[in-house]
């Protein structure tokens, strides 16, 4: 059984160079939650290779290593060359290995926009859904963070249709808005 993991030294971030990085907040706290909650899970499946589009800081990716161990490659994507810089100066602190990559796999907007803009708040999110069907291992999970306004159900039914089963395994209130981590996996 696991126990718990120290959250991640990440106080570089959102200031100095860094001034223009997502600073986790209570999104990026609740999927470190759900990851830990999962620790025993993602041990078991050991995985070779985590991705994590729009990583910000790189806390969230920082913990999965931590959790995970350096057999898995841990990439990182995000748009902004900032966040890149600031996810390896995230690994170093933390002693961990990840490879910030500076790309988007879903446009020319950084995914921090798939919670802000667009049509249910979802513009950067409903470009991401449809490849990650294809992206996804066998035996491999997706976790999501939505608030209510993205309309959690309807990811989870749409990626049904792709052979993926969702749930949400963790949810909380932040001001007014409600957050979840919705996990999914083959079918």
């Amino acid at each position: 059984m696991s126990t718990g993991y120290p959250t991640p030294v990440y106080s570089h971030a959102g200031r100095g160079d860094f001034r223009d990085v997502y600073e986790p907040a209570e999104d990026s706290f609740l999927l470190i939650d759900a990851l830990e909650k999962d620790a025993d899970r993602l041990q078991l499946m050991s995985p070779c290779v985590c991705l994590e589009v729009g990583s910000g800081s790189g806390v969230v990716s920082a913990f999965l290593a931590s959790v995970v161990g350096p057999s898995a490659l841990y990439l990182c994507t995000d748009v902004n060359p900032a966040a890149a810089q600031c996810t390896a100066k995230t690994a170093s602190c933390n002693n961990v290995s990840l490879q910030p990559i500076i790309t988007s796999l879903v446009g020319s907007t950084g995914i921090e926009a798939a919670w802000a803009g667009g049509k249910r708040g979802r513009e950067v999110t409903d470009r991401l859904l449809p490849v990650v069907a294809q992206l996804l291992s066998s035996k491999g999970l997706f976790y999501l963070i939505t608030i209510a306004e993205n309309n959690p159900e309807e990811i989870i039914c749409s990626l049904g249709k792709c052979g993926l089963r969702g749930e949400s395994c963790l949810s909380t209130r932040a001001g007014n808005e409600r957050l979840s981590v919705l996990r999914f996996q083959r079918t």
